[in-house]
């Protein structure tokens, strides 16, 4: 079994970071597609999960002008319980920490309910209260590395 993590490069590989958010939010999730796929997609670094040479999950981090945000984390079903979210938010971390603009920005994201605890292993705290976004259930996090 062999997990590779990549900082996406290409567009064919964006298209299957794009695909796999599809499948999971829009078909799984209901979001709304015009709202998975936004403004920010050109300004994001996105990275890429190969797992025995299938894509199997993405995510995207970018700069606002409230520190780093980490959002779009997907895992195709067939692929959970291979700690390939945990893969995806340890490299990203590490992408993030090496990145030239990076001088300790606050990180933050919007946790679904149910991936609270993965980020909570990487020293993720929530703050504020539950709130809805696409009509799931979420937590603000942040975290300063």
């Amino acid at each position: 079994m062999t997990l590779i993590i990549k900082e996406i490069s290409s567009d064919e590989e964006l298209k299957k970071a794009f695909e796999i958010r599809k499948i999971v939010f829009v078909e799984g999730q209901n979001v709304p597609f015009e709202e998975e796929l936004d403004k920010y997609e050109n300004e994001s670094h996105h990275l890429l999960a190969v797992y025995n040479n299938e894509p199997a999950g993405t995510c995207r981090w970018r700069f606002t002008n409230e520190g780093i945000k980490l959002e779009r984390f997907a895992v195709l079903e067939k692929f959970r319980g291979n700690k390939i979210g945990s893969a995806l938010v340890e490299t990203t971390l590490q992408n993030i920490k090496t990145h030239p603009k990076f001088s300790g920005q606050m990180l933050y994201l919007n946790s679904q309910i149910d991936a609270v605890p993965l980020y909570k292993k990487f020293g993720f705290k929530t703050i504020g209260e539950e709130f809805l976004e696409c009509d799931i259930r979420h937590l603000k996090m942040i975290k300063y590395l």
